[in-house]
């Protein structure tokens, strides 16, 4: 074991004085060391020098106290024009015949006993664009007495909001002269006194005033319509329970003669013309 392991002293040493010796001999330049692997080129890692930068603009937010009290009716005026836009979705559809005829869609849906088609987003679209007809000449009014002044200025928020009021109230009003018993509800329960014009009934009044009367007039034109579409369901259950196909669903049955009859007699057509009719009177 002694002289194995003398042995495998004897050739580490050689083996370092072999490599001590190249080193010696064949010295590695500074110019061969820097272009490592042989062949490759010097290079540089700066920009050339006509290269310009992006220009970003600084952004900063401060916060200062109010040191009159114009300054905080108008911080008082945007938080409250903000509120307003949060709930314009809910304003527009309440404030709006998007109720009567968004509720009416669905009715005709049920009562055809569709389920997947048309889609919902594909009805409510259609409220929304037979709205924008019915509601386009109460926006243009808005638009030309309100909004344009204000942009404008010629003309206040103050002024604008109760420019803008005005046709709306004025459209839902309109609406309810045939029945007014929603407003004389809502005004006894506020305890106020008896209105003689519309001047005289709040706005806080009249929007969930009028927003009763569409539930209630959809309601009645939904179960108009659901009526021959029932008596269609009637006749096909009975002659099934006769001939004791007691195990087939009626739907399956009635829902072609159903889709039938609505598409002969033009029922879109029909359906969309009486509701135009209803709002615009």
């Amino acid at each position: 074991m002694s002289a194995a392991s003398s042995v495998k002293r004897r050739l580490v040493r050689i083996l370092a004085l072999a490599f001590v010796c190249a080193a010696c001999l064949f010295p590695l330049s500074s110019q061969s060391a820097r272009n490592f692997p042989e062949g490759s080129s010097e290079g540089t890692a700066g920009m050339s020098r006509r290269m310009t930068g992006i220009g970003f603009p600084n952004i900063s937010l401060s916060a200062t106290a109010p040191r009159s009290g114009n300054e905080v009716a108008f911080s008082v005026q945007i938080l409250l024009l903000l509120t307003v836009l949060t709930l314009a979705p809910s304003i527009f559809i309440l404030t709006t015949c998007f109720l009567r005829f968004s509720i009416v869609l669905d009715f005709i849906k049920r009562a055809l006993s569709l389920q997947q088609v048309p889609p919902t987003a594909v009805l409510n679209g259609i409220a929304l664009f037979m709205t924008l007809f019915c509601m386009w000449p109460t926006f243009t009014q808005v638009y030309d007495d309100s909004f344009k002044p204000l942009s404008d200025n010629e003309i206040t928020l103050a002024e604008a909001y109760e420019r803008a009021e005005a046709p709306l109230r004025i459209f839902m009003y309109s609406q309810m002269q045939d029945d007014t018993s929603y407003i004389k509800t809502f005004m006894s329960m506020a305890r106020l006194e008896r209105p003689g014009t519309l001047s005289d009934v709040p706005t806080y009044i009249l929007i969930p005033a009028y927003i009763l009367h569409e539930l209630t007039v959809a309601f009645k034109i939904g179960i108009l319509l659901y009526i021959p579409f029932i008596v269609i369901d009637m006749v096909v259950s009975s002659i099934l329970m006769s001939m004791g196909m007691m195990m087939l669903p009626p739907v399956q049955i009635s829902m072609p003669f159903k889709l039938m009859l609505f598409v002969l007699v033009d029922g879109w057509g029909l359906l969309t013309q009486q509701l135009f009719i209803s709002v615009i009177k």
